[in-house]
């Protein structure tokens, strides 16, 4: 299938550029993916369309400050963006602003750390740097890594709103956006209603957010990304399965985490890593309702909602959203695929 084919027209003044006023106050676009039938809600009566016995997956990844600046070979200013760490002092990165230096190129940090450029491949950087920096320096010297159709710099609210409440495992370069609508409040309400809520853990990488810029679907490689499954989890889900109601999916990343570890002998607990890329076609082995955010045109993203519920459904309810006036992208609205 053609990229052009999951495109979109979308009004600049509708890419969300601040959260909403609270977690609970976004809007929620209920699809019927059998029907097609679009329904309009709010994620604070997100509890009121999920029946008691549900399995609701989410991922617990906490987001790194992973935008770091410093200063080029040149004098001029650099910026990466840190994906993940690949030994004590060397990581993986995109550049955000770092000009074409050769390998070997020294950039300035912030405490007198230097990073030279080891190798680079396509847009992946990586950086060797010295002293080694670890979590502590990036909370202070790095920065919230909000995406780039944010056009402002990150604040001190989003160190709060632009992570899970539930998020533990520090790892992610990008939030897992659904989650981000789920307070503490709207999860014990769903609790008390009687639905499980279970925990995967994948880092948000350049599988997850890198473009497809190749024509053809088919055509585009997924990066890895790491996931880890506990054994709890995998029993709930393994039972979700068997019972035929299969899971509630919170966001993209859990979709792609049980998808990828599921197999002969049901969910597969511990570590993995994905490079799983879902296209119309693929069979949801695990997955039965997903709720997700608004994605951009032309993304992996809009490709697997699209591979769940029919591209031209989903095109036809983004056409509604735009219409209605809801917000997308990472701060924007959401959307509840049944």
């Amino acid at each position: 299938m053609k990229t052009s084919q999951f495109s979109f027209d979308l009004p600049e003044d509708r890419i969300a550029q601040v959260p909403s006023a609270d977690r609970e106050a976004a809007r929620l676009l209920v699809l019927d993916r059998a029907s097609g039938a679009v329904s309009h809600s709010s994620v604070h009566d997100l509890a009121s369309w999920i029946n008691p016995g549900t399995l609701m997956v989410v991922n617990d990844s906490r987001v790194r400050k992973a935008r770091v600046f410093g200063t080029r070979p040149d004098g001029a200013s650099a910026e990466f963006l840190l994906l993940a760490q690949k030994g004590p002092d060397l990581w993986e990165a995109i550049a955000g602003r770092a000009g074409k230096p050769r390998v070997g190129a020294a950039f300035s940090f912030p405490e007198g750390v230097v990073a030279r450029l080891e190798s680079r491949d396509g847009e992946r950087r990586l950086l060797r740097f010295e002293p080694p920096i670890d979590e502590l320096w990036l909370e202070r010297n790095g920065h919230v890594p909000l995406p780039p159709y944010i056009k402002r710099p990150d604040e001190a609210p989003d160190q709060e709103r632009y992570q899970t409440v539930y998020a533990r495992h520090v790892g992610s370069a990008a939030a897992p956006t659904a989650g981000l609508h789920l307070s503490s409040r709207l999860l014990d309400e769903l609790d008390a209603k009687g639905v499980k809520i279970a925990r995967v853990t994948l880092h948000v990488g350049l599988g997850t957010f890198q473009p497809i810029r190749s024509q053809d679907i088919e055509d585009h490689e997924m990066h890895e990304e790491s996931y880890s499954i506990p054994t709890e989890t995998k029993d709930l889900v393994d039972e979700a399965v068997r019972s035929g109601k299969g899971v509630l999916a919170v966001g993209t990343t859990v979709v792609r985490t049980l998808e990828s570890a599921w197999g002969t002998d049901g969910l597969a607990a511990g570590d993995g890593a994905t490079r799983l890329f879902i296209t119309p076609g693929y069979e949801f082995k695990v997955v039965r309702r997903m709720m997700t955010n608004f994605h951009t045109p032309g993304s992996t993203l809009l490709v697997l909602v699209s591979a769940f519920a029919g591209r031209e459904r989903i095109l036809a309810a983004y056409g509604e959203a735009v219409q209605r006036g809801y917000r997308f992208f990472s701060y924007g609205d959401a959307m509840l695929i049944q």
